[in-house]
């Protein structure tokens, strides 16, 4: 039998897995950043604002291949991409921080004792480090990109949350920003809600399949807690 919170008499989930990059964290520029410095250090045109919002979502792997020439076969690739990820790494949270709200939503959610977790394609080190930086003390797990599991969309990180929660399909919803984040929803047999304020337009995730999309922290909490 599924537990869920009755919140103001209406059934609520207990339980909100959250992306990352675009959805809790604004990490667009300390990723343009490291991008940029493999880019300069291998004689390689750096990428702008907007070619960045574009390749996220994937993975590092998926986003360095997109910006290399020649993709994965680019003879320098996995210097490329070790450059990027060290110095990703040492400078995940010069510019990152919150978006608007996040904070006071996670209390909420936290005061309301709904779970709260993070699944990300950020490798795992930095997925966890910056949870525990940020999020201490409202997110009980973090699973990024790791070997041997499959990254979103698979459903493989989000339902590994779900068991070590003890989280049930029915009472699970994940908040995304991207068309990774759907998908991955779908594939796992939970709810999304899709927040606009990320890497991805709200056009963009209409065409996506979003069923529901929240334009701030106020209107996520709603789609939450009723």
């Amino acid at each position: 039998m599924h537990s869920f919170l009755v919140y103001n008499g209406c059934m609520k989930y207990d339980t909100v897995i959250f992306d990352l990059d675009g959805t809790l964290l604004d990490t667009l520029d300390d990723l343009r950043d490291a991008v940029n410095h493999a880019m300069r250090d291998f004689g390689l045109p750096e990428a702008t604002h907007d070619e960045m919002r574009a390749r996220l979502g994937n993975g590092s792997g998926y986003l360095i291949a997109h910006c290399v020439p020649g993709g994965r076969e680019f003879p320098q690739y996995q210097e490329v991409f070790d450059d990027y990820l060290s110095y990703y790494e040492a400078h995940s949270r010069i510019k990152t921080a919150p978006y608007p709200g996040i904070m006071e939503l996670l209390e909420e959610l936290k005061a309301a004792g709904i779970k709260c977790a993070i699944v990300s394609n950020k490798p795992n080190t930095a997925a966890v480090q910056l949870a525990r930086d940020f999020f201490s003390g409202y997110v009980l797990t973090a699973v990024g990109e790791r070997p041997g599991v499959r990254r979103k969309p698979a459903p493989d990180t989000v339902l590994a949350a779900m068991a070590e929660l003890g989280s049930a399909p029915e009472s699970t919803v994940y908040v995304g920003d991207s068309e990774v984040d759907i998908d991955t929803a779908a594939a796992a047999g939970i709810d999304c809600i899709s927040v606009t304020w990320g890497f991805r337009t709200r056009e963009q995730l209409v065409e996506s399949g979003a069923a529901v999309l929240v334009d701030d922290a106020a209107g996520l909490r709603g789609a939450i807690m009723g």
